[in-house]
């Protein structure tokens, strides 16, 4: 058979083999996924168990149990040789919680302002390195408005991403800022001195601005929403056009949105 030949069945074979390989990796993902439920479940098991449960070789799972120890997701109890739930897992829930408290206590806060002002009101968190909106209140006047629930907003071009920055932890806030920032429109910040003074000044007034920095016509302004802890977890801003929130009015919302913010902080715990 010449090389042509063999590139030809290669190639032929591709897709099916291709077949193959997603089927094991979704077959592989489903295990690993009930070795969790299998531990939630039992609270400690060892590698036998977790076979007989997968109906699966030992091998197979003390494959699937390496991969999930090394994620932190499962643990080990050496003197036992018994599995159990690792921190990692802990630490997903933890951020699953935040989203699910901080929605759910701020659907009062976010109907109340966005009738207060009459604008589109959002709460968004950190996601890697964007703000996602996941709660959204429309007051009377922004009937049309465009819906931001669910989309990904640019940290440095967003009132709600500036609030978020700023109140990162240095190092992480400083490799955001190394990075090359996209302009939106004329106004978009994006170097990384500039940006650096704008944040400090979102810290010192504790509210920040977004004029026309993403979008042509669009203004907000937000505020941080924090845990108990004191940590921001998040943050609410009111958007609308800039012919309504203008030079004049804007500052009054920022002082709303920011007391909106302080009264969500308290329900999630914050100040008791």
């Amino acid at each position: 058979m010449t090389r042509t030949q063999k590139q030809a069945d290669r190639t032929e074979e591709s897709p099916e083999k291709q077949g193959r390989g997603a089927g094991s990796a979704v077959q592989s993902v489903d295990r690993a996924v009930s070795v969790l439920e299998i531990l939630a479940r039992l609270g400690e098991a060892g590698v036998t168990e977790i076979a007989d449960e997968l109906e699966v070789h030992k091998s197979t799972a003390f494959r699937l149990l390496g991969v999930l120890e090394n994620r932190g997701l499962v643990a080990q109890a050496k003197d036992r040789g018994k599995y159990f739930l690792g921190a990692g897992v802990l630490r997903l829930a933890g951020a699953a919680v935040v989203r699910l408290d901080i929605s759910q206590e701020g659907v009062l806060v976010c109907r109340e302002l966005a009738d207060e002002l009459g604008e589109t009101v959002n709460i968004a968190v950190l996601d890697d390195t964007a703000a996602v909106n996941i709660m959204q209140a429309r007051g009377a006047a922004s009937v049309t408005a465009q819906n931001w629930l669910g989309r990904r907003t640019p940290l440095h071009a967003t009132s709600s991403g500036k609030v978020l920055l700023a109140h990162l932890p240095p190092t992480l806030r400083e490799g955001l800022l190394a990075r090359t920032l996209p302009r939106f429109t004329e106004r978009t910040i994006t170097g990384p001195a500039a940006l650096r003074a704008e944040l400090e000044s979102v810290v010192e007034q504790g509210y920040a601005f977004a004029l026309e920095e993403l979008e042509l016509g669009l203004a907000a302004t937000a505020s941080p929403v924090r845990a108990h802890d004191g940590k921001v977890i998040g943050a609410i801003s009111v958007s609308g056009p800039v012919y309504r929130l203008d030079s004049d009015r804007l500052p009054e919302c920022a002082k709303r949105t920011a007391a909106a913010a302080a009264d969500l902080s308290r329900r999630m715990g914050y100040g008791f």
